[in-house]
């Protein structure tokens, strides 16, 4: 029977790559995200590439929006075994001081509280399979922060401290729970939204940087560690481009 892997923020960036890859690894995949028309093309792609898709539309920060959800989860064709919460973002990059509460609320509201609800959610299919995994797609904010980052890094650091509290938890269940700590990953949205569409802005956080990481990057990262033996739990991977050695120290040409 297949293998149902369940990818929310699938419209774009790390969302829809893992969404291709984990198709090519012959899971049905559910792609939910809010852009159903982004989704529709994904779900093409997926299935004339030869594999398993449906699109589900889903807004993480609404709890009717995440049953609806779960009932298309119920209506797949095979056991639910993999979750990756990737649902996620940043605006702006303000001090604390004069950070925009409503920035922080959204962030913490789709980072932490999506997780939470599509966790909550999903969590009795993931058990029923026997061999369900729980994927958090969180950050390198998520355990160091920095200036300007305040939102965002207290964001993550929530959203870490639920994948690590979730693993203690369910400790003799047959769920397994995976952290995964992407450094710089330069994807179409990610920055231009970090800076309400300001796209000069969105560029030169990656100026000078011979390559950082790509969506499929993460995607395959998160693929390996969703595929490996069951008992074997990937608490928490860290993966940054060569360029970035820490937060504070990226190598930029002609620096």
């Amino acid at each position: 029977m297949t293998s149902v892997a369940i990818v929310t923020g699938a419209s774009s960036g790390i969302g829809a790559a893992t969404a291709r890859r984990l198709a090519a690894e012959g899971f049905h995949v559910l792609a939910a995200a809010r852009r159903t028309d982004r989704l529709a093309d994904l779900v093409a792609g997926i299935v004339a590439a030869g594999g398993s898709a449906t699109a589900v539309a889903c807004d993480v920060t609404s709890d009717d929006s995440v049953a609806g959800l779960a009932r298309a989860a119920a209506d797949a064709p095979g056991p639910v075994t993999l979750l990756v919460n990737n649902a996620g973002g940043a605006r702006g990059l303000d001090p604390v001081e004069s950070g925009s509460v409503a920035d922080w609320q959204w962030m913490y509201d789709v980072n932490v509280l999506g997780t939470l609800r599509v966790t909550q959610a999903l969590l009795p299919a993931l058990e029923r399979s026997g061999t369900g995994t729980v994927v958090v797609v969180s950050s390198t904010a998520g355990f160091t922060v920095y200036e300007g980052g305040g939102g965002y890094s207290a964001a993550k650091h929530a959203q870490t401290a639920v994948a690590g509290t979730l693993r203690l938890e369910l400790c003799g269940r047959p769920v397994r729970v995976v952290e995964i700590d992407p450094g710089m990953v330069r994807t179409d949205e990610f920055s231009l939204n970090r800076f309400g569409g300001d796209a000069g802005k969105a560029d030169a956080t990656y100026a000078g940087v011979a390559q950082p990481l790509v969506a499929e990057d993460v995607a395959e990262c998160i693929a390996w560690c969703a595929t490996l033996p069951h008992h074997v739990n990937v608490d928490r991977l860290v993966v940054r481009p060569l360029a970035q050695a820490a937060q504070h120290k990226v190598h930029r040409a002609g620096q």
